[in-house]
């Protein structure tokens, strides 16, 4: 972005009219050192003038924030300012700073002597989170009207999160306006009386929004990234005031950490649960290293519902619980019992994935169709879902009970879970049995549909079982029609086959890390289901 470009964002002359400059401006007693890296490529894209996220892109020298508004992922991302981190990835504090200040001018002429939609209390929670942190890109101009309007804005800001923290929708949101409350409280001059009352709404948001084991009640991996985030950002604050963390905090932040370890396949990115995708391996990396909590992997959830099991670089991931409520959930999906399984680096099994919080070029019907049940990898009954999804995407009646049994000894790790999400409909439930072999080179499953409760179906009603691949690995039927050899480039052949149906190959979809629709293919087990059950085995067996 050139120069002139950079001066015309900037409208100082006029900041001063709006809000004076005789005021003598608040001081920020200590800037928070984020130890997250960000993108570089994306903060390379800000020099130039471009704001992009996913498949929608920003003009940066004419941005009225006003037009942009707040609807949707990239004005949500633009608002909250969490860019910086990019931006600072990609330039020196001199060179970053110019455009940081020319658009936070924009910002202050939008929005900054109204409370409107901007001032939601989630947003202005991100924002003072990322306005602290980066406050020298922010806060280096030589212009006293312009530090003046931001610093007494982000006091104005923490005033009215104070009254509405509550207000925000419960899960993140709510989080994060309290995690940006109490941030400000630390750093803001005269700032310590509100801290707190910051911190027990912070503890009271999250007792309400995130489970025992650390995963959020949206049961999101990418909010359940933001989240690690979002508290990481907060560590940041109490050592640059230097405040003891809470250990409350840390000890949900580490959980919230192990119930997002829990979710990384081989390749270092995410399985794909709840509308989202497998993320970028480089930010996830950077996240987990720069959070400043540590924690293993959660192998045995509670209401996160993930379980894992792992064996010399087999990993396999099941969701054992029910979907998320509606009212905690964006974008919930009807996933129960799918599994995801990766070899080393390789991913082997998947979800379709979704578009998660990122503007996708994935088509709406698309995006509601991968929240599907046959979108994952498990069984569907009559072509149903084992949850309801209703046309204005809230989760309907399905799966509201699922017993977990899990084991293990010297020869494998064992996990068995059944759900009642067929119950109500067809009088069967599904019950899935795993075994992963202590040398990670078998995986063996067992699909049952088990009668239960008093409907029983009249006829015979058609099941599939799908196991979608992931894209590069290349489906070879047996004669026997019974099995499949899986090929993929740098890993093993794997071994496919089943016992009690037939075994067919079709066509698939994967959403891939960067929010991009990918061909690939699917294994799907067909047969029929009396009202008296059935029984269908299948197994995964590594060459070497």
């Amino acid at each position: 972005m050139t120069e002139a470009a950079i001066r015309k964002l900037g409208q100082a002359p006029l900041l001063a009219r709006l809000f004076g400059s005789s005021k003598q401006p608040l001081r920020l007693l200590a800037v928070p050192r984020d130890h997250v890296t960000g993108d570089r490529a994306r903060g390379e894209q800000l020099l130039t003038g471009k704001f992009v996220r996913g498949a929608e892109a920003l003009n940066l020298v004419d941005v009225d924030f006003a037009a942009v508004g707040t609807d949707g992922p990239l004005a949500e991302e633009l608002q909250g300012f969490s860019w910086l981190r990019d931006l600072a990835a990609a330039a020196s504090r001199e060179k970053g700073a110019r455009l940081a200040e020319a658009i936070g001018g924009r910002w202050l002429l939008a929005h900054g002597t109204k409370a409107d939609a901007a001032w939601a209390p989630q947003l202005w929670g991100e924002r003072l989170l990322f306005w602290t942190a980066y406050a020298p890109y922010l806060l280096s101009s030589r212009d006293a009207a312009y530090r003046s309007a931001l610093l007494n804005t982000m006091a104005r800001g923490a005033r009215h999160l104070a009254a509405t923290a509550d207000q925000a929708p419960p899960g993140l949101s709510r989080i994060t306006a309290w995690a940006g409350l109490t941030a400000a409280g630390l750093l803001l001059q005269g700032g310590m009386l509100r801290v707190a009352r910051a911190e027990g709404g912070l503890a009271r948001a999250l007792s309400t929004s995130q489970y025992d084991d650390g995963g959020l009640m949206s049961r999101s991996p990418t909010e359940q990234m933001l989240l690690v985030d979002r508290l990481g950002l907060l560590k940041a604050a109490y050592a640059a005031a230097k405040h003891d963390t809470p250990e409350a905090l840390e000890n949900a932040a580490a959980a919230a950490l192990a119930a997002l370890h829990g979710l990384t396949m081989g390749d270092g990115t995410l399985s794909s649960w709840q509308g989202g995708n497998p993320g970028e391996m480089a930010r996830i990396a950077a996240l987990v290293e720069g959070c400043g909590f540590r924690a293993r992997p959660l192998r045995t959830p509670k209401g996160w519902g993930y379980h894992r099991l792992s064996a010399l670089g087999t990993i396999l991931v099941i969701d054992a619980a029910p979907p998320p409520a509606t009212r905690m959930a964006r974008i919930g999906s009807a996933s129960t019992l799918a599994v995801e399984i990766s070899d080393g680096a390789q991913r082997l099994v998947v979800n379709c994935g979704g578009p998660g919080l990122t503007p996708s070029a994935v088509p709406p019907d698309l995006a509601q169709a991968l929240r599907t049940t046959a979108a994952h990898s498990t069984l569907t009954l009559s072509d149903t879902n084992s949850t309801s999804i209703h046309p204005d995407g809230s989760l309907g009646r399905g799966v509201t009970d699922v017993t977990v049994e899990r084991s293990e000894d010297n020869d494998a790790s064992r996990i068995e879970a059944i759900h009642d999400g067929y119950v109500r409909a067809f009088g069967l439930a599904h019950s899935r049995a795993l075994s992963l072999g202590n040398d990670g080179k078998e995986i063996r499953g067992l699909d049952r549909l088990q009668p239960r409760g008093r409907k029983k179906i009249r006829e015979a009603a058609p099941y599939a079982i799908r196991f979608h691949l992931a894209p590069g690995v290349e489906a070879v039927p047996t004669a026997d029609g019974l099995g499949a050899i899986l090929r993929s480039p740098g890993a093993p052949p794997w071994n496919f086959r089943c016992r009690g149906a037939q075994l067919g190959i079709e066509e698939s979809v994967f959403v891939d890390g960067q929010a991009q629709l990918r061909s690939t293919t699917q294994l799907v087990i067909v047969g029929e289901v009396s009202a008296l059950g059935a029984e269908i085995n299948w197994l995964f067996r590594r060459s070497s």
